[in-house]
């Protein structure tokens, strides 16, 4: 990776930080400039997604581009579970070049075998006196 998008990544994990660590000590009651906050936050967020938009942009070709948006329309949870994993591949460097349609499809299936809710039945028999022998004397 280029040293450009190294130093976007550290903007992106300091301010991450910056907003995890402030949120836990920032109260609305004691600030009056609350709005300014929110603008904040929401610039904040706004270079968070065109910083993930350009990583994914460089790491995946326009057909799984276009798979993942797609996922994201129907689960957006999953989608970001493969987002996530994508670029933490792309940050350590373990991506050789761009993802197309079948190797994003083979990310897809890893990330479901291991998200896969297991649904078990148990029946839980009650052994109850049966009272109905007596009445039919």
């Amino acid at each position: 990776m280029a040293d450009d998008e190294l130093d976007a990544i550290r903007r992106q994990r300091m301010t991450e930080l910056q907003a995890k660590h402030g949120a836990l000590a920032w109260n609305p009651v004691d600030c009056p400039d609350s709005s300014n906050d929110q603008q904040g936050q929401q610039e904040a967020k706004q270079r968070d997604s065109e910083m993930r938009n350009s990583i994914l942009a460089q790491v995946l070709d326009q057909s799984a581009r276009a798979r993942l948006n797609n996922l994201a329309l129907v689960k957006p949870d999953k989608a970001k579970a493969v987002e996530n994993y994508l670029i933490q591949m792309a940050r350590f460097g373990q991506l050789g070049g761009k993802i197309t349609d079948t190797g994003l499809i083979e990310i897809l299936e890893k990330v479901s075998q291991q998200t896969e809710k297991k649904t078990t039945v148990k029946f839980n028999r009650r052994k109850v006196m049966d009272s109905d022998d007596e009445d039919d004397d």
